[in-house]
């Protein structure tokens, strides 16, 4: 995370509120208490004094439908909180790939690119033990949340997915959306040996890219 920002936000509830909130597209108070075992009204606090300094603001989600009573005031991250976590300074491999495309061809970034990714998957295959498809998931998802992908592995009625609310690969992504996409699809194909659906969102500047299986 940004140390200089780390020492603005200050308390480590504050912290903890910025965190869980980064895997959610907004959340109430009472939810927020509920999931970090803290007081409403200590995290209220926290939650307003974060609005003050501009890392969260508020909406009023509608209710799910069937559900009754009136929309439910949420908090959610801003554009400026995503500075506290980390992105990889990747202004050099950049440099590189519009250099090799200036040299040879517009090809020559996602050639470079695709053995990048390659090379990923390699090491990723080399760590996954596991044999089900199930397993799989779970291992992926927590191989990526420890390289910064803040993921989260799923399984309900309408199947297996996996979650990330990060990118330290954000850069990049914005240099060559379609083609990263691409790739980060055909390694979760490959690790998985299944059919994967990659979405990738972005909501009031928070990114969430769900991988749905099969």
């Amino acid at each position: 995370m940004n140390q200089r920002l780390i020492s603005e936000i200050g308390k480590s509830q504050r912290l903890k509120i910025v965190n869980r909130l980064k895997r959610t597209e907004g959340m109430s108070v009472g939810k927020l208490a509920e999931a970090l075992g803290m007081s409403y009204m200590g995290v209220k606090q926290h939650c307003v004094e974060l609005e003050e300094r501009r890392y969260l603001d508020t909406f009023r989600r509608p209710k799910a439908p069937g559900e009754t009573g009136r929309p439910e005031m949420v908090y959610r991250l801003t554009r400026k909180a995503h500075e506290l976590f980390p992105v990889s300074d990747n202004s050099l491999t950049m440099e590189v790939l519009l250099a090799a495309q200036s040299l040879y061809g517009a090809a020559a970034p996602e050639k470079l690119l695709f053995l990048a990714f390659q090379q990923e998957t390699e090491r990723y295959l080399a760590r996954i033990k596991a044999e089900t498809l199930p397993e799989r998931v779970k291992w992926l998802a927590r191989l990526r949340d420890s390289a910064g992908h803040m993921a989260e592995h799923e399984a309900d009625a309408d199947g297996l997915r996996i979650v990330e609310h990060h990118s330290p690969i954000a850069t990049l992504q914005e240099l060559y959306p379609a083609l990263i996409g691409r790739l980060e699809q055909e390694l979760f194909e490959r690790i998985l040996n299944a059919p994967v659906a990659r979405t990738q969102t972005t909501l009031s500047g928070l990114y969430c890219c769900t991988f749905r299986i099969g």
